[in-house]
């Protein structure tokens, strides 16, 4: 559990008040629904049912919603510690719901999430090594994406992990 803005989050109700279009779904649903593997069926108040998803954090497939988790990449607290905490509620509620760049926010199995809590990659990586080069570039992406500082640990980690990857260009779009 997180306070952000003054209220009390957790990773699965993603500021559930926050309705990205006319179907009454919530951020958590618009990403649930995204990634499905196998798609839920969806309900009255977007209530989503059935449905499989993969778990890239530790390789497992997972069929119902109520075993996921939504991840933000780069969790809430350290965006704050990294400089959202000078970013108005606005800027702070769209870093929250950011649905504009698909590697901000994830389906993982709740397990994985809650055991990253707000770590960053200086103390902790996906149990699945076949997640740790999309993780490590993923989260620089967004921490560049909302320019976001990362310190001299979580650096000298991303480096390591990034040595063991391939070379590949990266797309950006900034959302400040």
């Amino acid at each position: 559990m997180l306070v952000w803005d003054g209220a009390v989050h957790t990773t699965r109700s993603l500021k559930a008040g926050v309705r990205i279009n006319k179907d009454s779904c919530n951020t958590r649903a618009e990403v649930l629904k995204a990634e499905a593997f196998m798609s839920p069926e969806q309900g009255p108040n977007c209530k989503l049912t059935g449905g499989r998803w993969y778990s890239e954090y530790d390789d497992l497939y997972i069929d119902g919603a109520s075993g996921l988790d939504v991840d933000h990449r780069v969790p809430l607290a350290e965006a704050w510690d990294s400089g959202a905490s000078s970013w108005t509620a606005a800027e702070r509620q769209a870093y929250a719901n950011d649905l504009g760049d698909d590697r901000a926010l994830i389906a993982v199995s709740a397990k994985s999430n809650r055991s990253k809590a707000d770590q960053d990659p200086s103390t902790w990586m996906p149990p699945a090594a076949s997640d740790h080069c999309d993780y490590a570039r993923d989260w620089i992406v967004v921490k560049v994406r909302w320019q976001l500082a990362i310190d001299p640990a979580e650096q000298a980690a991303l480096s390591e992990d990034l040595t063991h990857c391939p070379n590949a260009p990266v797309k950006v779009t900034l959302a400040r």
